[in-house]
């Protein structure tokens, strides 16, 4: 991966990713999951179906790069609501990019490819991210260094399809209907995922509590959040 950084704590012992196995297949969605919502769990559940992953990682990031970050959670916080939302066991929540002490993906995707050679990993994230993947740093770098899977986002199907990094991207473009085939093509390769769709977003979210009284402020975001016997109750 040509011009790829690699963080300078690319060997260190204290980075401590979930364990995984030679020859698995591993989704990772990366986000400040602030908070997180079924919008997420949605995706992730497509992507393990679709793409036939052993494990799916929630990153938990240490912060945006492309937005204001004043106010963000603790990252152990916003784990613990997302241990909450999650009910299976082959999503993961970690936050190992605070030891890598970066928040950018094409760092994070170098160290994850360099450390795991045997290991086969995918870039999950949904089609609102896709509309501006060309404003991520090193962008077409981390293109190149794994398959890319775009999950469907209400109202940002056409947005993302038309987006200049889809255009730049459209040769390399992998029919839905063989999903499960992106790692053996040659990178970058990428597809489009259609499924069921939520109309959570981290933003109203946290725009609805904004507007709450304070003393309903003051209680915790897990009111938002869906509990595994209702997502378990609506993939019936």
């Amino acid at each position: 991966m040509p011009g790829m950084h690699v963080p300078a704590s690319f060997g260190s012992t204290r980075v401590k990713p979930p364990l995984i196995q030679q020859g698995q297949r591993i989704g990772i969605m990366g986000g400040t999951f602030n908070p997180p919502h079924d919008g997420h769990a949605l995706i992730s559940r497509t992507a393990l179906r679709r793409l036939k992953l052993d494990q799916l990682w929630w990153v938990v990031t240490p912060g945006n790069p492309l937005k204001q970050n004043n106010g963000l959670p603790p990252s152990s916080e916003r784990m613990a609501l997302c241990r909450r939302l999650v009910g299976d066991n082959r999503m993961r929540i970690t936050a190992f990019e605070e030891d890598l002490r970066t928040p950018f993906t094409a760092a994070t995707l170098a160290f994850l490819t360099r450390r795991y050679p045997g290991v086969e990993f995918f870039w999950i994230m949904g089609a609102d991210n896709l509309a501006s993947f060309h404003r991520w740093q090193q962008w077409r770098d981390i293109a190149a260094s794994v398959p890319i899977a775009v999950v469907d986002r209400p109202g940002w199907h056409l947005k993302a399809l038309a987006s200049p990094a889809a255009q730049w991207l459209r040769r390399s473009f992998v029919p839905e209907s063989r999903a499960a085939t992106l790692s053996s093509k040659r990178l970058p390769s990428w597809t489009f995922l259609t499924g069921p769709l939520s109309q959570s977003s981290s933003t109203e979210i946290r725009k609805s509590r904004q507007e709450e009284p304070h003393e309903q402020q003051a209680a915790p975001v897990v009111e938002h959040i869906p509990s595994r016997a209702r997502l378990a109750a609506g993939r019936r």
